[in-house]
């Protein structure tokens, strides 16, 4: 590979903040961004940081908000409908919704032996083979070891903490004020939509670029 390998954490709708962060990455035409999902929801326009996916060519994968609109749109079930949803389904255009069909779960590389994901992983079951709802939205690992959700389960464990790879991880989901490294995996999810930052990392190098958000657009 010639180029950049760009990781960037959850976007949320915050599409000025993702054109300030591609401005400060300088890419060039050998570069691949890999958007870790939650592109949309909560903040200002999802379907303007779909539009700048799209133009960049980006790698985008699936997140538990992308997964649950598509799953209200083949269900027209709103049983499961969250705050922010519906505004977001209003908005998007039919090019949009084949953008959030065709998202991967996740992302491998093999010569670096690492695997791009959302949220993150089971520790002890092959990471190929594990459902999107897993993969999508797990935090934390309960005494039993079941994914569960950080506000579910306050003291369980992080899924990183248990996870002695290969692969390398490299997640979003987990929003945290400064990205957590361990040696087996990094979460660049530093909360942009809550006024935190927007994160890349960037490989081959293993630096981090940020760039602040201009507001807190959720609570």
């Amino acid at each position: 590979m010639n180029g950049r390998l760009i990781a960037i954490g959850d976007i949320h709708g915050c599409y000025q903040e993702f054109g300030d962060l591609l401005e400060r990455l300088n890419l060039t035409k050998d570069d691949q961004l890999i958007l870790l999902g939650d592109l949309v929801n909560r903040g200002p326009d999802s379907g303007k940081v779909i539009d700048l996916a799209r133009a960049h060519r980006a790698i985008s994968l699936l997140g538990n908000h992308e997964l649950r609109l598509l799953n209200y749109r083949r269900s027209n079930d709103t049983a499961f409908q969250k705050e922010n949803d519906a505004e977001t389904i209003a908005k998007l255009l039919p090019e949009d919704w084949a953008y959030l069909e065709a998202m991967p779960l996740t992302h491998y590389v093999e010569e670096m032996n690492t695997v791009f994901v959302h949220g993150g992983f089971l520790p002890n079951e092959p990471w190929q083979k594990q459902p999107a709802n897993v993969v999508t939205r797990i935090q934390v690992i309960d005494r039993d070891g079941r994914p569960r959700k950080r506000a579910d389960e306050p003291n369980a464990p992080a899924w990183a903490d248990l996870w002695n790879g290969p692969p390398f991880v490299v997640y979003g989901h987990t929003p945290r004020p400064e990205v957590y490294k361990l040696k087996w995996s990094i979460g660049i999810d530093t909360g942009c939509v809550t006024g935190g930052h927007l994160t890349a990392y960037v490989l081959p190098e293993k630096r981090i670029i940020q760039v602040k958000a201009r507001r807190a657009y959720y609570p």
